[in-house]
């Protein structure tokens, strides 16, 4: 979650955890130094920027293993990500990774593979439980040795479409919803994860890790989650794909929340059609997820069905410009330049198509935030295992007080104290603001920009390019386009659309609900036009690019 316009959102030190070890996490300016040419000796890796396709293909012909590959990403990830540009991406690796990839190579020899995720590593964010040998912490000490009583909905999917849970990986501590003045990518346990285009920018949040270690091809993909922002940003930023899904399209059960009316899991990666092929496996209906359960009279969809490299031809996109243009003249002229090349591809082009309620419900959507994740964490917490030792937002607040030194190096638990001061979720102001959420978000904001325009999707400027990170003042955030989409409930695709200076910058594809389809369609063939991904070079700043 980042916190957008209704809050500003610091931190490093702390422990990093690799197959039960802990290791001392070294200062951003430690980390830095880089080499006489500018940029780190990075080992020669032959899994970069390997599809899910190519690791499927090596494996049916026998050239890899699912043990082979997984073997290659957890080197990959003491090579970059413990030592050399230390990206701190990476809170824990799974110590059963090895042997859950041996029993799916098992299964292949014997004449089952279980779909195109068989055998593939993928990392979770730190806020998704697994029942293993792993903990699930939200980056926090609080946390720390957490072990849940069984597996999140989407981890017990992606275990049964034979996906190897290879780790889980760093985020913005409590997913970006604890002080007001924060640094993306920064947790207690994991210390300020790092851009890897340019070493001393900042990946975005919450979902940092997810997205970063995506890009440096520490693992095949990841999933992430999202309140406002936090699958979106660290895609653009750290130039990858993100899908944030419909509210209720991906359960969050087993999640550590937020927000109900806003929190999604969704799939990150480094193309489309892997991010869709993820898609496929998260979607479903989960019983004890009422969002899921409301869309349960709705046909399954094989999202894959929508990756048509033609797909832009006479669609209608509209362009909302007003307040998610004019904060980055760099972003501004790379999705002019997305535009262009939708309209070369056959698209027709509604410029502009404003959402006229933008930034007239960021303060209530961030009071309805308040509420929710005082009941939501506390119903969370509640049913946890019995090592756990907090077990209400209060108790947290007091572990982050007796363990200032650990947890509030750089900033404080100021939305965690707004929170705790909350009443239930039967008060009336709650329920005014979210039904003015609802409303300006979705049937005077959304679908009424897309009714009066005739509008297939809208795009804008996912965000600006990554700022520098700041420990000190906290994040230099200018603006994005996240929050629409997020206070509806509604998809959202980021899709990798240039560079400025060496660093990335997304375009953001949204519509109504449950339109994955078609934005899948506008995504994937703008991608297939343009091809703007790629590999990241780990520069240490910007001034060695």
């Amino acid at each position: 979650m980042d916190r957008r316009d209704f809050v500003r959102i610091g931190a490093v030190a702390g422990v990093m955890a690799v197959r039960g070890k802990p290791l001392q996490a070294e200062t951003l300016g430690d980390s830095l130094s880089g080499r006489p040419n500018g940029k780190y000796e990075i080992v020669a890796f032959d899994l970069e920027e390997a599809t899910l396709a190519d690791l499927q293909a090596g494996m049916s012909s026998g050239r890899m293993t699912s043990r082979s590959i997984t073997q290659q990403y957890i080197a990959r990830i003491e090579d970059l990500d413990r030592k050399g540009p230390t990206l701190r991406h990476v809170l824990e690796i799974n110590p059963d990774a090895l042997s859950i990839a041996d029993g799916l190579d098992q299964e292949r020899k014997s004449g089952r593979v279980r779909g195109p995720l068989h055998g593939i590593p993928i990392l979770l964010k730190d806020n998704i439980d697994t029942a293993d040998r792993m903990t699930t912490t939200a980056g926090s000490f609080a946390l720390e040795g957490s072990a849940p009583l069984q597996d999140a909905f989407i981890a017990a999917k992606l275990r049964s479409a034979g996906v190897v849970l290879l780790g889980k990986a760093n985020l913005s501590e409590w997913a970006n919803f604890r002080s007001t003045h924060s640094s993306s990518g920064w947790s207690g346990r994991g210390g300020q994860a790092k851009n890897p285009y340019v070493l001393d920018r900042n990946p975005c949040g919450s979902s940092s890790g997810s997205g970063g270690a995506v890009s440096a091809n520490l693992c095949a993909a990841a999933i992430g989650t999202e309140t406002d922002g936090s699958i979106v940003c660290p895609s653009s930023a750290n130039g990858i794909v993100g899908i944030k899904p419909t509210l209720g399209l991906v359960s969050r059960t087993g999640i550590i929340p937020i927000a109900h009316s806003q929190d999604t899991a969704g799939p990150m990666a480094r193309t489309v059609r892997d991010a869709v092929t993820i898609l496929n496996a998260l979607a479903g209906i989960d019983p004890r997820d009422s969002a899921t359960m409301a869309g349960r009279s709705r046909p399954r969809v094989d999202y894959t069905r929508s990756l048509d490299p033609n797909g832009l031809r006479g669609a209608r996109i509209g362009v909302a410009r007003t307040k998610f243009f004019g904060y980055s003249e760099a972003a501004d002229k790379i999705v002019n330049d997305a535009i262009d090349a939708m309209k070369a591809q056959g698209a027709v082009i509604v410029d502009p198509a404003n959402i006229e309620t933008a930034g007239k419900f960021d303060d209530s959507e961030f009071d309805v935030l308040l509420y929710e994740f005082k009941a939501d964490l506390n119903s969370y917490l509640a049913g946890l295992g019995p090592k756990v030792q907090v077990r209400t937002l209060q108790d947290i607040i007091d572990f982050n007080d007796r363990h200032e030194e650990q947890e509030m190096p750089w900033f404080g638990q100021e939305i965690f104290l707004m929170a705790q001061k909350k009443g239930p979720l039967s008060d009336k102001k709650y329920r005014d603001a979210l039904a003015r959420n609802l409303r300006m978000s979705r049937t005077q904001g959304i679908d009424a920009t897309m009714s009066k325009h005739k509008l297939d999707a809208i795009v804008a400027p996912t965000g600006s390019p990554p700022w520098a990170t700041d420990l000190v003042n906290g994040d230099h955030y200018t603006g994005a386009s996240s929050t629409p989409p997020a206070v509806a409930g509604y998809p959202n695709i980021n899709v990798p659309a240039g560079y400025a200076h060496n660093l990335p910058v997304g375009i953001s594809f949204f519509g109504r609900a449950y339109s994955e389809p078609t934005l899948i369609r506008f995504a994937y063939a703008y991608e297939q036009a343009t091809k703007h991904r790629r590999a990241p070079q780990f520069l240490p700043t910007l001034d060695s690019a």
